[in-house]
């Protein structure tokens, strides 16, 4: 039987057992990898044989039976630096030198014995929602004439078309979310204090961006998270032995843009499955104000000025969709300069709202996904519009700097349906037990048709 499409807590277990080898499973998947990639556009580069000598050292390591994740192929966004890679960030206006360490994450998942096969399609320096460059489109394996979304399309891609049980991305407005959502996975962000996506020297998108896991369970979120941050329980159950206040909200927190019903529809179908779980729904919007707007606007236009700094880049060599978005950005600056302690006013208000709440629902996308297209040559203008319609229930938790969590829920036309689920703080416990309740009552289909992967 083939190991393509099983759990990776699954496929770790029968390593450590001695029921699988490392190299048996790390070569099925590159197979199914060589298999799709031409329809996928998941991968902008891979490890073959890096990841196969990688697979054998597990296979001979005496603590194999002690690795969390002894043999389990693991795709790690272009935004992540893996020893022996180059990390473009997207971009052909970064350097092409190969990083000459791991990121610690990436060290984090090696030392617990995932094999690295390849870095994943995002979106020019993580700023936009689909994951597309000159080379390739990283389209939704449920549905190849939509984006997997992005930034971290390529790893969402991955783990939807069975290419990889487990990936890793980073989420600053929603991006590892977005595309959870968009191909039918769980994918999650934790808050203040875990994973922090900055390098030495240098904070990424003044502090709001997270490293997370894509996965197709939340069991596999939850060991991915723990192995990430080190050994610590991050994920660490937190019970539901009690009654859970749920707020239920589809507002979102510009005006003038339009939620689409199913969209709605799923917001409100999870918490009457949360209700009949025995737990108190109520519809309550969060406190989202026109200054906390500003704020998330200020960050995503600002945030490539500093990589630009940080990245030594060549602006010629930007796209022009980030051109356009790194003048608009210079502009605002003047005129609104990015403040440290600016968010302070709503991450009051958020606290005081999780305070009377356990948790917040909503829908994590506002209607389907963007087109699978080359978004990189359409006008900067025509990406806002874009990203700002379809994604704005994701971008306000970065901001506060909470855990959030993106949940399938069910399909629409064939297409996944997925809801938010956002906690206070330090509660990534809770989101993770409130994600896996919904798991447990509508359990949704792991992989997408049509990718030779059992869809259980």
């Amino acid at each position: 039987m083939t190991t393509v499409g099983r759990p990776a807590s699954e496929l770790a277990a029968a390593v450590r057992a001695g029921e699988l080898d490392a190299t048996e499973v790390v070569r099925e998947h590159l197979d199914q990898l060589a298999e799709v990639e031409h329809r996928l556009g998941a991968f902008v580069s891979t490890r073959r044989r890096g990841a196969l000598d990688d697979a054998a050292a597990v296979d001979a390591a005496p603590d194999r039976g002690d690795l969390p994740l002894a043999g389990v192929p693991v795709a790690v966004e272009d935004v992540v630096d893996v020893a022996g890679e180059t990390t473009r960030h997207g971009s052909r206006a970064t350097s092409a030198i190969p990083a000459d360490h791991d990121d610690p994450v990436v060290a984090n998942l090696r030392a617990a014995g995932a094999i690295v096969t390849g870095k994943t399609r995002c979106s020019e320096l993580s700023l936009w929602g689909t994951s597309d460059d000159p080379e390739g489109v990283a389209v939704s394996p449920w549905d190849p004439t939509r984006s997997a979304g992005g930034s971290s399309g390529g790893s969402a891609a991955a783990v939807a078309a069975g290419v990889v049980p487990l990936a890793l991305g980073a989420d600053a407005l929603g991006s590892i979310r977005h595309p959870a959502a968009a191909c039918g996975l769980f994918g999650m962000k934790p808050g203040a204090g875990w994973l922090e996506a900055s390098p030495p020297g240098r904070q990424r998108w003044f502090g709001m961006c997270r490293y997370g896991p894509l996965a197709t369970t939340v069991a596999d979120a939850r060991l991915a998270m723990d192995v990430m941050a080190g050994g610590t329980a991050l994920g660490a159950r937190a019970g539901l032995d009690r009654p859970l206040q749920v707020a239920v909200s589809w507002r979102p927190g510009a005006p003038g843009i339009v939620v689409a019903g199913a969209w709605r529809e799923a917001a409100i179908e999870a918490g009457r499955l949360l209700h009949r779980a025995g737990h108190t729904v109520l519809p309550e919007d969060p406190p989202l104000d026109r200054s906390a707007v500003r704020a998330i606007l200020a960050r995503w236009t600002q945030a490539v000025t500093v990589d630009v700094a940080g990245l030594d880049l060549d602006v010629e060599r930007l796209q022009a969709r980030t051109r356009g978005h790194l003048a608009a950005g210079e502009r605002l600056a003047r005129l609104s300069p990015v403040e440290e302690g600016e968010p302070a006013g709503w991450r009051e208000d958020v606290d005081a709202f999780f305070a009377e709440h356990d948790v917040l629902i909503t829908p994590t996308l506002a209607r389907a996904q963007p087109a699978a297209t080359t978004w990189h040559t359409r006008p900067w203008a025509a990406n806002l519009a874009s990203n700002v319609s379809t994604y704005p229930f994701t971008p306000p938790w970065n901001l506060a700097d909470l855990p959030a969590a993106a949940v399938p829920l069910w399909q629409d036309g064939g297409r996944p349906l997925s809801v938010q689920v956002v906690g206070g703080p330090g509660r990534e416990g809770l989101v993770l037990a409130v994600a896996e309740l919904l798991e447990q009552q509508v359990p949704w289909v792991r992989h997408a048709v049509g990718w030779g992967v059992p869809t259980g």
